[in-house]
């Protein structure tokens, strides 16, 4: 079983916008909707369960009949913090199937991730256990601690930018989620899955992302996205290339094709 963890309780704030930001539209559909599609059209995703803001649930329930999001298996409640709102919905996932199913934990404001990026996920807990997915920095990263001194310097080619999804076996990642909630900090400094897995000296693997799987946080982020849809929609119109989706629909037809010759 492979299910897919969405979390989507953000404010807006960032965004400056009167709705929280994974309800604003681009090219007609609320972001949130743009990245659940990812997962709904991806035939290893057995599952999806949403964390989202108590407030907004029977509004999402709306859009995902709307929009025929049916690999949905439930809606809950989120959390103080996202790490809250993400074990929520990993409570409720143990629930409902076995300890050795995998999870992917994907932002609900990460719309562009590619679909083999989804793909290496998977096969990455199936090898090694876990799967961060990165991006290496083409910038050079600088470490302060009061925001005016360079105290460290790491080397860029050493460097990556972990993003989403962030991926493990069901059984693990919940063991390591309450590991961290015993303790008296719990989610201190807990951004994301990687950090908690490293806090309790674990070591998560790396799968590499695609550079425009970018989080939609600020107004400037909504302009990337408008543009690398236009820049999917010229590939499929004008045969720049395939779309991932497409590409693996196109080979798997082909060895089917290749087997029934044989």
């Amino acid at each position: 079983m492979n299910i897919a963890i969405i979390f989507a309780g953000g404010s807006g704030v960032r965004m400056g916008a009167g709705v929280p930001k994974q309800f604003l539209e681009i090219n007609g559909k609320p972001i949130l909707i743009h990245t659940l599609q990812l997962f709904q059209e991806h035939e290893e995703i057995d599952k999806i369960y949403l964390a989202m803001s108590r407030d907004y649930i029977r509004y999402t329930e709306q859009l995902v009949l709307d929009y025929r999001i049916d690999k949905i298996a439930a809606i809950v409640p989120g959390g103080e913090t996202a790490q809250d709102s993400i074990y929520n919905a990993l409570k409720k996932a143990q629930e409902e199937n076995p300890e050795d199913s995998i999870v992917l934990i994907h932002d609900g404001v990460r719309p562009f991730v590619e679909y083999g990026v989804i793909s290496d996920n998977i096969e990455s807990v199936r090898n090694y256990g876990s799967a961060i997915t990165s991006t290496p920095c083409f910038e050079t990263i600088l470490i302060s601690r009061d925001g005016k001194e360079v105290d460290e310097l790491p080397l860029r080619k050493e460097s990556y930018a972990a993003q989403a999804p962030q991926s493990f076996y069901l059984k693990d990642i919940i063991g390591a989620h309450e590991a961290i909630r015993a303790t008296q900090s719990r989610y201190e400094n807990m951004v994301d899955a990687c950090t908690i897995y490293r806090a309790l000296g674990r070591q998560p693997h790396i799968v590499i992302g695609n550079r425009g799987n970018i989080k939609v946080t600020t107004p400037e982020d909504v302009y990337m996205f408008r543009a690398l849809l236009q820049y999917k929609e010229n590939e499929q119109a004008f045969g720049f290339g395939l779309t991932d989706r497409l590409a693996a629909k196109m080979n798997r037809y082909r060895r089917i094709e290749d087997t029934d010759r044989r």
